[in-house]
């Protein structure tokens, strides 16, 4: 991604300050690890309890007709745990809403405020809810719809005891989550550098050997992404980051 797709200033920042819990909320398996996580092995090493709310079951992915759709998901679900692992995520929910199929619906929201109720975390990451017009393949349209989702579970939903009030039966209380970080948007104002994360990143990548192959191609073209980024936000030559808006939802 070039300068010129950003249009705020970054700072570089892991903020891990005063963070203890941060959730990650995707569409699909893989979602995180194309978008986010390098930072999430950043935020692991300094500490961080980092958890994965991964929204299809990712059926509709890969392109051998001759794998059963079951199966597909099925395996999708291995790769994602296996993934997590290689960037210090151990708890991962996979809420298995069809895939290509996503709406931003109350049965979504109530889902992924139930997560949040659970998990407890003092951030949210999602996919970004606006089309992103000059990276049209990160605006699938369950990539919008996750975000979407995502954006009104952290407000209102999480935090309000009336909404989806049978939560409370379940033991869930409201949660305040105090910021939501939006990936896969040219409002990023915020990098992560993640030049020593790298190989992980690229190693939770090549887990998903249903959708990346032998992930050759892989390192040239993250490389390629994470230095523009990374330039973008003012880093020296031969960084690599990830970019976020950051929004401050209390």
């Amino acid at each position: 991604m070039s300068e010129s797709h950003f249009l705020s200033p970054m700072i570089v920042d892991a903020g891990t300050e005063g963070v203890e819990r941060i959730l990650v909320v995707t569409a699909h398996p893989d979602d995180v690890d194309f978008g986010v996580s390098g930072s999430v092995a950043a935020w692991t090493d300094a500490g961080v309890d980092v958890a994965y709310c991964i929204v299809t079951d990712g059926d509709a992915g890969g392109s051998d007709r001759s794998v059963p759709r079951a199966d597909m998901a099925a395996l999708r679900r291995e790769e994602q745990t296996e993934a997590a692992k290689v960037v210090g995520v151990h708890d991962v929910t996979f809420l298995g809403f069809p895939d290509g199929r996503l709406q931003p619906d109350l049965a979504l929201r109530r889902a992924v405020s139930a997560v949040i109720r659970r998990f407890r975390p003092d951030r949210v990451v999602a996919q970004s809810p606006e089309r992103n017009w000059s990276r049209i393949y990160a605006s699938h349209p369950d990539h919008l719809a996750a975000g979407e989702a995502a954006t009104c579970a952290v407000y209102p939903d999480a935090r309000n005891p009336f909404a989806f009030p049978d939560l409370l039966d379940e033991g869930l209380e409201p949660h305040t989550v105090p910021e939501l970080w939006v990936m896969a948007t040219d409002r990023a104002d915020r990098a992560v550098d993640v030049t020593d994360c790298f190989d992980r990143k690229l190693a939770a990548l090549r887990s998903h050997r249903s959708q990346v192959g032998d992930g050759d191609h892989l390192e040239e073209l993250l490389r390629t992404w994470m230095s523009g980024t990374a330039l973008a936000a003012g880093m020296p030559e031969g960084k690599l980051a990830e970019a976020f808006h950051v929004v401050n939802t209390t």
